[in-house]
């Protein structure tokens, strides 16, 4: 077999080089805040490509790994009703039961009526989805301390403190912003 040849797409440009290029089309352009926005942005994008190569050694999808901890965030028994994993997860209610379905089959949830409403079905963790999901975490857990190491412990809260507050200023102006606008599956 011989190696692949192929050779990598086109670099993004440099944070610098990118500035440079919106304040040369956009001159009111405030650098500062480009630069902020856009490193976040950029951080934001390699972390979610970090997490979803993580998962998939464990053989979910990012998707799968949504609903394994929209479960686990509902607490003890780790049950909810279909809609209202939609809803969390700003997904149709068709796309939550293809995902559904698919977990179903793969052992990490299970689907069963309500014992006290047999029209209602509730979605619930397996021992399996646990398993996947606590692994998934200490995977996460490892990369996230490996990318704050040059931080010191008061640099951490610092950051953590400003990035709160940009985040709720964004919820404040944004209260509809916490979906998606299209579905990941």
């Amino acid at each position: 077999m011989s190696e692949s040849t192929e050779e990598p797409g086109p670099q993004e440009p440099s944070l610098d080089e990118q500035i440079a290029a919106y304040q040369r089309e956009f001159r009111d352009l405030d650098p500062q805040v480009e630069q902020v926005v856009s490193a976040l942005g950029r951080l934001n994008r390699r972390m979610n490509v970090a997490y979803g190569r993580q998962v998939a050694t464990l053989g979910i999808s990012n998707a799968e790994w949504e609903v394994l901890k929209t479960l686990v965030l509902a607490g003890a028994p780790y049950r909810l009703g279909p809609g209202e994993l939609a809803k969390r997860l700003g997904l149709t209610p068709a796309a939550m039961t293809h995902r559904v379905d698919r977990m179903a089959g793969e052992g990490l949830v299970t689907r069963d009526r309500d014992e006290n409403n047999r029209v209602r079905v509730i979605v619930e963790l397996t021992d399996e989805g646990r398993t996947k999901w606590l692994e998934a975490m200490r995977m996460a857990s490892d990369f996230e301390e490996d990318i704050l190491q040059d931080l010191s412990g008061e640099e951490r809260g610092v950051l953590g403190e400003l990035l709160v507050r940009l985040l709720r200023r964004v919820e404040h102006s944004q209260p509809d912003a916490g979906g998606r606008l299209t579905d990941l599956d």
